[in-house]
């Protein structure tokens, strides 16, 4: 072997190796959303949007503040999010193309986004008019701002409109499985899909021994949600009509974190990954997605000041004191 075809061969196994390390599938993706052009998605607390396959990800927030529950208009136009831009967790809405976020909540507790209302306004939660912190109430705020308009449901937690926005399905209480596996106490998670004309409601049917029921969404004739009934946590669809319940993935070994719908598909997380779910052929695809991104947390810098210290204790005798900086003794 002469020395061109040597030195060839090195450079086509440099090329190889450069092209894999680029591919490689990024993790640690969360809080996803679908619409029928773009999914969307957190990555180190910046909002991110890529194509339906998860090619041309790009960059949609970059400011210092943490961003996250980001779902899309009906029209797929504009992503409402939660950030923390001023300090506070409040709801603001930006052009899918990007541009500057317009904030639209300015109470100062947490108003959470919990999606859309089929009339283009911006669903949330909040506990602005409550008188305890147990409970929260949902919101309606158009795109443009103005005063919230407070739905007439006394508590609630997640929440989803039907298509026509006669009816929500929504769990009245906050999530208790977050802190306990498998949690089969008094708050256990369940769903009720209120009629918004008389507020009757009608709970999805659990089994025996009780589950949690969590991440409505609600559909013309169907409201998928995500279940621990059987184990882990997996989507199932409710048939309005027939009343049945029907388990639709089958994951064992982890949980489905997450889950939004949009344009006849569920997106979803699951092990820092997100698949989607088509509706129609009920085929489940796991996303390849490649983030190409500055890491700037990922760089050497100084760290000092009395801020990083998270912890401290004094000996019985006053002589010696131990602090906690920055994770280390």
């Amino acid at each position: 072997m002469n020395r061109r075809t040597i030195v060839a061969a090195i450079a086509f196994l440099a090329t190889i190796s450069s092209a894999r390390a680029w591919s490689k599938e990024t993790g640690f993706l969360h809080d996803p959303a679908i619409s029928a052009e773009r999914i969307a998605f957190v990555y180190a607390d910046d909002i991110w949007t890529a194509k339906l396959d998860g090619s041309d990800a790009k960059r949609l927030t970059s400011h210092p503040g943490s961003e996250s529950n980001p779902h899309f208009s009906p029209d797929g136009k504009l992503i409402a999010f939660n950030a923390t831009y001023d300090g506070n967790i409040d709801v603001y809405v930006v052009p899918v193309e990007g541009g500057e976020p317009k904030r639209l909540t300015w109470h100062p507790g947490a108003d959470l986004v919990r999606g859309f209302a089929p009339d283009g306004s911006v669903l949330f939660l909040s506990q602005r008019n409550v008188f305890t912190n147990r409970h929260a109430r949902l919101f309606t705020i158009g795109v443009k701002g103005g005063a919230p308009k407070e739905l007439p449901l006394p508590s609630a937690s997640l929440a989803s409109f039907s298509p026509d926005g006669k009816s929500l399905a929504y769990t009245p209480l906050s999530e208790a499985f977050s802190q306990w596996k498998h949690y089969r106490g008094g708050r256990t998670s369940r769903l009720w899909i209120a009629d918004l004309a008389d507020l009757s409601v009608v709970q999805i049917p659990q089994p025996d021994g009780r589950c949690n029921d969590t991440y409505p969404m609600a559909r013309e004739k169907t409201v998928y949600f995500l279940s621990d009934r059987d184990g882990e946590f997996n989507l199932y669809a409710y048939d309005l009509s027939s009343k049945d319940v029907k388990r639709l993935t089958r994951h064992e070994n982890f949980p489905i974190e997450t889950a939004s719908t949009g344009a006849d598909k569920i997106i979803y997380e699951r092990e820092g990954h997100l698949h989607v779910f088509h509706l129609k052929t009920e085929e489940d695809k796991r996303l390849t997605i490649d983030i190409a991104s500055d890491s700037v947390a990922r760089r050497p810098r100084f760290a000092t000041g009395s801020k990083w210290v998270r912890d401290f204790d004094v000996s019985p005798t006053g002589k010696r004191a131990v602090f906690e900086f920055r994770g280390e003794i």
